[in-house]
């Protein structure tokens, strides 16, 4: 039985010896788009009063856990019984990324007439700021979705070769891991001005770290604005190349970000001109 016991936990060992080797490689594997839905969801969880940041971000981190644990069971079965469905489904992901980011440019340019006239946070009523919040929250996490799932498809290919429970357990890793790192660092950017106050009252009401921090926050938040955008095009667009050979042979010869970037905006251009017209006949 002592035997048994032994070679049990032998069998054990190794497993996990292969399950931490292979959720490096997954997370390697997985860094750029990490990076991109570090700056997506970072945009997406800014922008709200200061006394609702964490509460709002709880709400949007508590849908990305449902989103991984939604995704992951389908994940597996789709690879083991149907891997012809994973791409078109990318593919669908990328059109929605393309369509939200070519949206914030469009809407830029071209406000909502609603929009124009928008009410200061001071005279909105708690049930308008809440409204907001709900719809903002939906968006984020929908958003997530659609990034958890090229996350978890990527982080399933690099372990393609291995057992089933070594690419259960890795990608399971890589999955949480991506939600509980992006999160934690967006928890830390939205903070960052209460950082700086902080700061200032422990040193008498002066400091110029803690002003640094409390100024810097608005600039962060625009540049995210910006990043994050750029970011869903880059995702989608480089969804499209990797996936469909005519358009990797579109951009062949152009630099791998030019490239990615100019398919996203061409995909999101087409999106919402559909999008667009299909409003203007409901109308």
């Amino acid at each position: 039985m002592a035997v048994g016991i032994l070679a049990l936990l032998d069998d054990i060992s190794i497993l996990m010896d292969d399950v931490a080797t292979m959720s490096k490689v997954a997370t390697k594997k997985t860094a750029g788009i990490l990076g991109d839905d570090l700056a997506v969801n970072a945009e997406k969880a800014s922008g709200f009063a200061s006394s609702r940041e964490l509460p709002v971000l709880w709400a949007i981190i508590k849908g990305s856990f449902i989103n991984k644990t939604i995704i992951l069971p389908f994940a597996f079965l789709l690879s083991a019984f149907a891997p012809w469905l994973i791409v078109p489904i990318l593919m669908f992901g990328g059109v929605y990324l393309a369509y939200e980011g070519v949206e914030k440019i469009y809407a830029y340019f071209f406000p909502h007439e609603e929009k124009k006239h928008i009410k200061s946070l001071e005279k909105k009523s708690k049930d308008d700021i809440l409204a907001e919040e709900k719809e903002k929250i939906k968006s984020a996490v929908i958003t997530d979705f659609i990034l958890s799932i090229e996350i978890i498809i990527i982080a399933l290919s690099a372990v393609a070769d291995q057992t089933i429970k070594v690419q259960i357990a890795a990608v399971t890793f890589v999955a949480f891991l991506a939600t509980v790192g992006v999160y934690g660092l967006v928890a830390l950017l939205v903070r960052m001005d209460d950082f700086g106050y902080k700061i200032i009252a422990v040193n008498g009401g002066e400091s110029k770290v803690g002003e640094f921090f409390v100024l810097a926050l608005p600039k962060v938040i625009k540049a995210l604005t910006v990043i994050g955008t750029i970011a869903m095009l880059l995702v989608a667009g480089g969804i499209f190349i990797h996936n469909s050979h005519f358009v990797h042979d579109l951009v062949d010869g152009i630099p791998f970000i030019v490239g990615d970037l100019l398919i996203g905006f061409i995909v999101g251009s087409v999106a919402i001109t559909i999008m667009l017209g299909i409003e203007r006949v409901r109308k």
